[in-house]
């Protein structure tokens, strides 16, 4: 199971049986062994693609119970005419049933091009001007969050969402884990 969050948030699962359970650990008996959610994350990623841009968090292992619920759409994969596993897929937010309304980011369509200025926070503290003053190379300032804490990205000021920082090609990056919207506000 994943969360995908984006455009389009959902909830993704595949509901393997012990066929295909036997059929991955058997298909790793040659090498380093793997992990069902490994194996099965590039399926994850595959529908994560099929409903638009967004971040596809890490598969991890559930009871079905937690997985299928009355919102939960369920395909059956087959081969030879019998139902190996199950793929599943809940969509999060809210639903329009009926016509069609424009979304409202169509309007805001010539906004697209403009540079906004977005900052990654790993967390504040505050000095008296004193102590600022009194800063130099070497000087360790200590943060209101834990080491691992998630970083707040900002637009303008706001919180639009929460990463964890990464390294890519030897510069900081920040993978969004998770999108915070105020409820006035669309992003």
């Amino acid at each position: 199971m994943a969360s995908l969050i984006g455009s389009t948030s959902a909830e993704l699962a595949l509901v393997a049986d012990a066929a295909v359970v036997d059929a991955v650990a058997a298909g790793s008996a040659g090498g380093a062994p793997i992990a069902l959610a490994d194996a099965l994350r590039p399926a994850l990623e595959a529908a994560a693609a099929a409903l638009g841009a967004g971040v596809l968090e890490n598969a991890r292992t559930e009871q079905v119970a937690h997985v299928v619920g009355p919102d939960t759409e369920v395909f059956a994969l087959q081969a030879d005419g019998q139902d190996l596993a199950w793929f599943t897929v809940r969509l999060r937010g809210p639903r329009v049933s009926g016509p069609q309304v424009p979304a409202p980011r169509a309007s805001m369509r010539v906004l697209y091009d403009v540079e906004m200025t977005l900052t990654a926070e790993l967390g504040r503290t505050r000095l008296p001007l004193r102590q600022v003053l009194e800063l130099a190379p070497g000087a360790v300032l200590e943060l209101d969050r834990t080491a691992g804490s998630p970083a707040d990205v900002m637009v303008n000021g706001r919180l639009i969402a929460r990463g964890e920082v990464v390294v890519v090609d030897e510069d900081y990056g920040l993978r969004i884990t998770e999108i915070v919207a105020s409820p006035d506000t669309a992003l």
